[in-house]
């Protein structure tokens, strides 16, 4: 018998589910599962360099101003 046979993981599982009880058990399943979800989720999305606000604020008043020459 070794260390991790299947009799110790079953004694475990009955152990767990004593103290922490079926429904903290499936709550905490439910709430890994989301985590795992948007973690991946964040990873496959293709990051878009964004332009920051207030250089298009820049260029839009640097097209407005009546003085500016156009090229």
């Amino acid at each position: 018998m070794g260390l991790f046979d299947w009799k110790h993981w079953l004694v475990l599982l009955a152990v767990v589910v004593l103290v922490f009880g079926t429904r903290r058990l499936k709550g905490a399943g439910a709430d890994l599962g989301e985590a795992i979800k948007g973690f991946r989720r964040s990873i496959a999305e293709e990051e878009t360099p964004q332009v920051p606000v207030q250089s298009v604020r820049q260029a839009a008043a640097a097209e407005l101003e009546p003085g500016a020459s156009r090229q």
